[in-house]
């Protein structure tokens, strides 16, 4: 699959088989966020792969109560390392490059998956101070995000773009200046 296909398959998945992924598999996906560019080639990151069915659990509550978390046989924690981020984003000296940089890293793996025949679900909605503690997370460190990934409890949930759920380009796209 390429990338294009792959962006157009990828899909928020709610629903997950048991089923674990093959190790080969496994780390092939995840290999893609360390991959990913940062700024500065700054690299400040760690990802928690979750795989213990009891901690996998336990994070449901401090997710909002996304039950489909639990599903996964992985869930990926991405954590921004905040004293090696690089700063200046916008020509602003203490914006922290971290989000973006954690979202590419992610949005590889959410794209490496689909290839794979993996689904994943960005989560966001979360209380970082409880996954903290949960996790042993220093306070130092920033939970970016957290996405399942597994295969999907059935075919259709990773399928082709709905095209009319999507703004047209004129809507999105601005030639020279902002219109």
């Amino acid at each position: 699959m390429d990338v294009f296909e792959a962006i157009n398959k990828r899909r928020s998945v709610r629903s997950y088989k048991a089923d674990p992924i093959p190790e080969p598999v496994l780390s092939k996906v995840l290999d893609v966020m360390r991959q990913a560019p940062s700024a500065a080639n700054r690299q400040p990151w760690k990802f928690l792969i979750l795989k213990d069915q009891a901690i996998r659990e336990s994070l449901v509550t401090q997710c909002g109560g996304q039950k489909f978390l639990k599903q996964a046989p992985v869930i990926v924690v991405a954590c921004g390392l905040k004293d090696q981020a690089w700063k200046g984003v916008g020509g602003h000296p203490e914006a922290s490059a971290i989000d973006i940089d954690l979202s590419i890293a992610i949005d590889h793996l959410t794209l490496a998956a689909v290839a794979e025949g993996l689904g994943t679900c960005w989560i966001c909605a979360f209380k970082e101070t409880c996954l903290k503690n949960l996790l042993k997370i220093p306070d130092t460190v920033k939970i970016v995000a957290l996405t399942p990934l597994g295969y999907p409890a059935s075919k259709d949930l990773i399928h082709p773009l709905n095209e009319d759920a999507r703004k047209t380009s004129s809507e999105l796209f601005c030639e020279d200046s902002y219109s």
